[in-house]
């Protein structure tokens, strides 16, 4: 009997590593609206083939009001995050590192808080992030994104500097894999 809780708790350790945050809690709009080919850890945009992204604008984390918009010309690395989701928390410093070392190259980074309290949010990122988090916790800014299924935690989403979607990748990040992508990105000719 003991064996077969280990083997069980072994398979739900298994499945969640390889899934992700996705604990089956999103929206169901979500689920009508999105791709639905097979979920890869990245998808890669070709220049002329890019989709053009949904506004982003809400409240922050802090309560104040934010606009990608305003911040045009800017490579834009949107990270859809959780407090909850352990895949999301071990990218945390990455993604800190990526926007220290990229941000006066024109990249502007943008985490999307989805699922969660505020409360939670608010303590896990205080002391921890210089870039701003929206709060999300229906997902509505996800659905936005019905095309490249970002409503899978963690999710990075790149944008390039005319507002478009060059890269998703649907896993946890290392700066050693993100930042190379991010300063090609940012390296383009518009």
């Amino acid at each position: 009997m003991r064996r077969r809780a280990v083997l069980a708790g072994a398979t739900v350790v298994a499945v969640t590593a390889l899934t992700g945050c996705d604990d089956g809690t999103e929206p169901s709009a979500v689920a009508d609206t999105r791709d639905t080919g097979p979920l890869t850890p990245k998808t890669v945009y070709p220049a002329g083939q890019r989709p053009d992204a949904p506004t982003l604008d809400g409240e922050l984390l802090d309560g104040t009001t934010f606009d990608l918009a305003t911040r045009t010309g800017k490579v834009a690395v949107i990270n859809f995050w959780a407090s909850w989701c352990a895949p999301c928390r071990a990218e945390t410093d990455d993604l800190e590192a990526v926007y220290q070392a990229t941000r006066d190259d024109g990249v502007t980074l943008l985490g999307i808080n989805t699922r969660d309290s505020r409360d939670a949010a608010t303590a896990f990122v205080q002391g921890r992030v210089g870039y701003p988090s929206l709060f999300d916790p229906a997902g509505r800014v996800a659905m936005g994104f019905n095309h490249v299924q970002a409503s899978f935690l963690p999710a990075t989403v790149l944008l390039d500097r005319t507002g478009r979607v060059a890269v998703v990748f649907r896993k946890a990040l290392v700066r050693t894999e993100l930042e190379p992508v991010v300063t090609d990105l940012a390296a383009e000719k518009i």
